[in-house]
């Protein structure tokens, strides 16, 4: 149903927690494949990919061509943008799941909802809360929150873009904020 991409740079140790994140969605037969979608990392990026099965793809840069030669990798009719080190909260399999699998609308993209780290401080615990704040009155969703898209969906859209400084906020500025779901499941930001 689900492949699932990540783009790396020098992303050891964050891709361990989100690949961690992601066993059980596996083994319950959501996720098809996970594509590593690698920009030269010098680090033990691939290892881990390796270790973990998932598909490596040296991909270079930018991070929008990154993210295109993943999805055109990509065998599911689902897709599922992560940045390493987000974590997926327990509960998000059953809301992907409930997502991916309700019949077809005008909304076909989602992002989980957006959590601080269990250590934040103050600093960040008022930004979450703008941010929080943000969403419910429209704002649009953010890159840390992935991205659940239909794969043909993103194909319409253009994909990432090659050339925008941004192509994560880029593209789901493109989509607009009316045809993309908020699912109950929170997305954890990676802790640096």
């Amino acid at each position: 149903m689900l492949s699932v991409i990540i783009a790396t740079l020098d992303s050891e140790r964050s891709l361990v927690r989100t690949l961690a994140a992601l066993v059980p969605g596996a083994t319950a037969g959501l996720i098809s494949e996970v594509i590593v979608a690698d920009a030269g990392s010098s680090d033990d990026t691939a290892a881990v990919a390796d270790i973990a099965g998932c598909k490596f793809l040296a991909a270079g840069n930018p991070l929008g061509r990154q993210l295109q030669a993943a999805a055109a990798a990509a065998r599911a009719p689902w897709l599922l943008f992560l940045r390493p080190g987000t974590v997926l909260d327990t509960p998000w399999i059953a809301a992907a799941r409930g997502f991916v699998e309700r019949p077809q609308s005008d909304i076909r993209a989602a992002v989980f909802r957006r959590t601080a780290p269990a250590q934040a401080g103050l600093g960040e615990a008022l930004s979450l809360l703008g941010a929080t704040l943000g969403t419910a009155l429209g704002a649009r969703p953010r890159p840390e929150q992935g991205l659940v898209i239909a794969s043909d969906f993103y194909r319409q859209t253009g994909g990432h873009s090659e050339h925008s400084p941004d192509p994560e906020s880029d593209l789901l500025r493109r989509i607009g904020r009316r045809r993309i779901a908020t699912l109950s499941a929170r997305a954890f930001p990676a802790d640096t």
